[in-house]
C-alpha cells in the first residue's frame, strides 16, 4: 500500500540498530552493554510559550548503555544504569544543531535490603547531566542529582511504610525551558531558563492493608 506525502509528514519514519551483549561472569553478577544508533525524518520538539509539538527536522542519536546488577547476598540486591547519548539536528549547520533538552548523560541505581521477610528498604538515586537548553548551547538546562529512601515494615496483612523524597535536601529544576521573557524594566525579550523547582526533603508515611 502506498503511503501519501501527508502521512509521511505525520509518520515519518525512524532508524534504529543497537548491538549488545550479556555479561555474567559470576553467577551474583550481570553486566550489560549496548551501542545503538537512531535517525529519525522528523523530530518533534515541544514548545512551551505556545503548549504545541512542532517539527523541527530530520535527527540523529548514537549512544551506549551500560547496566549492572549484583547481588552479593540473598538479601541484597543492588543495580545501576548509565546511559550515553549523542543527539544532534541534521538539518542546521554545526554549533547550532543541538536538540534542545535531549539527555546526554543519565544514570539511575539504588540498593534493595530484604533482611527479613517482614522489613525491606530501598536506596535509589537518579542523576541527568547539564544539557543544552537551545539548539546552540548559550542557554544550558541545569543537571542534578536525586536520592529517594523508602522502608516498609509488614505485619500480617498490614504493610507499615515511609518514603523519604530528596533525601539530601537537593536543590533542582524539575521542569526546564529555554523561553523569551522580558520584565517590565527591560527593553527586549530575554531567552533563558524558566523552570519548576523539583520537590524538596519531604517524608511520608503509609499504610496498606492486603486482602
Amino acid at each position: 500500500m502506498l503511503i501519501d506525502k501527508t502521512a509521511r509528514q505525520l509518520l515519518p519514519a525512524a532508524y534504529e540498530a543497537d548491538l549488545g551483549f550479556i555479561l555474567k561472569p559470576t553467577k551474583d553478577l550481570i553486566f550489560t552493554a549496548a551501542t545503538w544508533y537512531l535517525h529519525l525524518d522528523q523530530e518533534f520538539v515541544y514548545v512551551g510559550d505556545g503548549a504545541i509539538v512542532e517539527p523541527s527536522g530530520r535527527s540523529r542519536r548514537q549512544g551506549l548503555d551500560l547496566g549492572l546488577r549484583y547481588q552479593p547476598a540473598s538479601w541484597i540486591f543492588i543495580y545501576s544504569d548509565l546511559n550515553l547519548a549523542n543527539p544532534v539536528s541534521l538539518n542546521d549547520a554545526e554549533g547550532e544543531n543541538l536538540i534542545p533538552l535531549a539527555p546526554r548523560l543519565t544514570i539511575t541505581g539504588g540498593i534493595k535490603l530484604i533482611p527479613t521477610k517482614s522489613f525491606n528498604a530501598g536506596i535509589r538515586y537518579r542523576h541527568i547531566n547539564a544539557r543544552p537548553a537551545n539548539e546552540d548551547n548559550s542557554v544550558i538546562a541545569t543537571g542534578y542529582t536525586v536520592v529517594d529512601f523508602n522502608a516498609n515494615y509488614i505485619i500480617k496483612n498490614i504493610t507499615l511504610g515511609i518514603d523519604i523524597n530528596n533525601l539530601l535536601n537537593t536543590e533542582w529544576n524539575e521542569t526546564q525551558f529555554a523561553t523569551e521573557s522580558r520584565l517590565k524594566n527591560e527593553i527586549e525579550a530575554v531567552e533563558e531558563i524558566h523552570f519548576t523547582p523539583g520537590t524538596p526533603f519531604f517524608i511520608k508515611g503509609k499504610i496498606s492493608y492486603s486482602f
